[in-house]
């Protein structure tokens, strides 16, 4: 065996380090900059700690804390510390989960009381002591049977529930730091000290496992970052998210509501959202069918065998819900859209001249999610995917991975959200298919940006074990990063269904697939958009775009003929003809963020005309009825953002 390793970094280049170097060697290697801002490494699409010694040829990334792998890592650990600090203050607390998530982290105890806001004052001072310490984190392997000894002589029974149930190995690990250790596969950051500013948002009650029939624990919520400036631009971001949350902008402008009565995590969309999802609906539609789509419908059930078939009964099992009888046969309802579309692909044969075929489907979708991650319309159990599958020879691959960016961007585009992040993910460890085909499958995806000029990170190793994919996520008007358009390829599908095409010469040939959805779900990308735009909607999405306001009741008739005129228009409007103060129907309107306010009093009365008030104040003076309402129907007819979005 060589005492050499090649590295392979992101761009492309390559480089020699004696065997055993560490990810925090190679840092130092390329500027004492990076080993000093270095979290972890990616070594072939797994990330490990820095001090790892680096035994194989491999491509790797150092990560910092601009890379969200890194930030994973970095709120880990603060997750770590917090819990340690906890412990310290608290003897006796029993110690659940503690994980990284989207932004920051939490950990789960089982205490004797709810912790006070007190109490978490004394828990970010004694953090702030363990952080000043330096303290390294460290790995340590053991053996389960080791690990449950201890665990279970000291009474710590979510431990030892986690360890039963995961069996699969006989080593496991645990990360010591100071004098606190923790069961945990890591990676972490290498010493405390790297954190540099934390805060302690919020505690709360949640069950065990998110299962309502254990036992409530209290979860504590954090952030962390490596300067404090990001703090501080975290804490302004979250009073402005406060003010733009979904859930109770959902409830103030009657757009969608979630009832135990009906079942947690399914959505009744109310008339005014349910207006806003059907203009999002026949957007896509139009602009599908415009761009050579065909739409189909699957059923929402199917045979169990299907799904064994799929491989989503062996994969993907702890989301579906389980199987109903039927006709001495079981069913399943669906949390996918995929073997449908396989399914009408097998049902006649094909040419390479059919091809590329692309399916699309608004499909309904259910997949059990555990009650404690359950979050408005972010995290549901019965959702829309906007859903399609390209079915592609190889010679037309690259080329319809060009399109179908575009249309992506497309499609995005009207919604006004002005920035992306675009990343590629390559073929993990677990890969299944042909090494050919992936290679094929992530020239393609590369060319295709690089062909469409857009900037895009690599995660090396980062693919599902089916496909390449590129991931699209949305920058919202707080920075916030969404996942959005998935384009994914899939080897597994037309392997286990046996697709295949006649090709030029006559031969079999399997095609491509690809999956591809591009907001996501409605219900998710819906929730998106009210925490944008705050609710203040454009005017082509707005329930209502116009209220006319009368003055006084005495111009309540003539206010009914400008209704009934700006809805021969098809234009969505309502009147206030309430014996209200013109003052009140205003502020009202307001709350309810009516794009357009048109407010009818003696002058305008006597001139045909309306004066014209936008939400947020603005006020257009007083314009001829016909004139303004060619002014809104241009504004949605070019999807205009509202002013602060243009």
């Amino acid at each position: 065996m060589s005492d050499i390793v090649k590295i392979k970094f992101p761009d492309g280049s390559q480089r020699e380090f004696p065997r055993g170097a560490t990810g925090l060697d190679v840092a130092k290697a390329i500027s004492p900059r990076l080993a000093k801002e270095a979290i972890a490494v990616k070594v072939n699409g797994s990330i490990q700690d820095l001090q790892a010694p680096l035994e194989n040829d491999a491509p790797i990334k150092i990560l910092t804390f601009e890379d969200p792998e890194g930030r994973q890592v970095f709120w880990h650990s603060s997750s770590h510390i917090m819990a340690q600090a906890v412990l310290d203050l608290f003897p006796g607390t029993r110690l659940a989960i503690g994980p990284a998530i989207e932004e920051g982290f939490y950990y789960d105890f089982e205490v004797e009381k709810p912790f006070s806001p007190e109490d978490i004052e004394r828990i970010e001072k004694r953090m702030a002591e363990i952080i000043a310490e330096n303290a390294a984190f460290k790995r340590v392997e053991i053996s389960r049977s080791e690990m449950l000894e201890k665990y279970r002589r000291e009474n710590a029974v979510y431990k030892v529930e986690l360890l039963e149930q995961d069996i699969l190995d006989e080593k496991v690990t645990y990360y010591q730091h100071s004098h606190f250790t923790d069961l945990c596969r890591g990676p972490h950051i290498p010493h405390t000290g790297i954190i540099k500013a934390y805060k302690l948002i919020s505690s709360s009650g949640a069950y065990w496992r998110g299962d309502e029939k254990n036992k409530m624990l209290q979860r504590i919520y954090g952030i962390s970052y490596p300067k404090k400036n990001l703090l501080d631009e975290y804490l302004l971001r979250l009073e402005e998210a406060k003010k733009r949350d979904h859930r109770v902008l959902g409830k103030q402008l009657e757009l969608f509501h979630i009832t135990n009565e009906v079942g947690a995590g399914l959505i009744l969309w109310l008339p005014k959202g349910a207006t806003i999802r059907n203009e999002i609906e026949n957007f896509w539609r139009e602009e599908h069918i415009k761009n050579g789509y065909q739409l189909v419908y699957s059923p929402h059930i199917a045979n169990l065998e299907l799904w064994n078939r799929s491989g989503h009964t062996s994969f993907y099992t702890e989301n579906m819900y389980h199987p109903m009888d039927v006709d001495q046969s079981q069913f399943q309802i669906k949390p996918m859209n995929c073997p449908f579309h396989i399914m009408m692909y097998k049902s006649r044969r094909w040419s390479y001249r059919d091809l590329p075929l692309r399916w699309a489907e608004l499909g309904t979708v259910y997949r059990y999610e555990m009650p404690g991650v359950l979050h408005g319309l972010m995290r549901v159990r019965g959702f829309t995917q906007d859903d399609a599958h390209h079915f592609v020879a190889a010679d037309n691959m690259e080329d319809e991975l060009v399109w179908l960016i575009k249309f992506c961007l497309h499609i995005l585009n009207p919604y006004g959200f002005p920035e992306y992040d675009i990343y590629l993910s390559t073929r993990p460890g677990d890969a299944i298919g042909e090494t050919a085909d992936w290679e094929k499958a992530e020239i393609g995806l590369r060319r295709a940006l690089d062909l469409l000029g857009l900037k895009y990170s690599v995660d090396e190793g980062g693919g599902a074990f089916y496909g390449p994919k590129i991931d699209i996520k949305i920058k919202d008007a707080l920075g916030r990063s969404w996942q959005c358009s998935t384009i994914q390829f899939d080897f597994n599908l037309p392997l286990r269904f046996d697709l295949n095409y006649t090709d030029r010469d006559g031969s079999m040939k399997r095609p491509f697939m690809i999956h591809r959805a591009l907001l996501g779900s409605i219900e998710r990308f819906f929730g998106v958009l009210i925490e944008h735009y705050a609710g203040k909607f454009p005017l082509w999405l707005a329930p209502v775009q116009a209220r006319i306001l009368p003055i006084t009741d005495s111009f309540n008739e003539m206010g009914q003929k400008v209704l009934e005129r700006l809805k021969a228009r098809g234009l969505r409007a309502e009147i206030d003809d309430r014996s209200e103060k013109i003052g009140h129907k205003i502020r009202e309107s307001e709350l309810q963020k009516i794009p357009y306010m048109l407010i009818i009093g003696a002058r305008e009365a006597e001139s045909d005309s309306v004066a014209v008030r936008l939400h947020g104040g603005k006020d257009l003076g007083p314009q001829k009825v016909d004139g303004v309402i060619d002014l809104m129907l241009t504004e949605i007819r070019e999807k205009k953002l509202p002013a602060t979005h243009a």
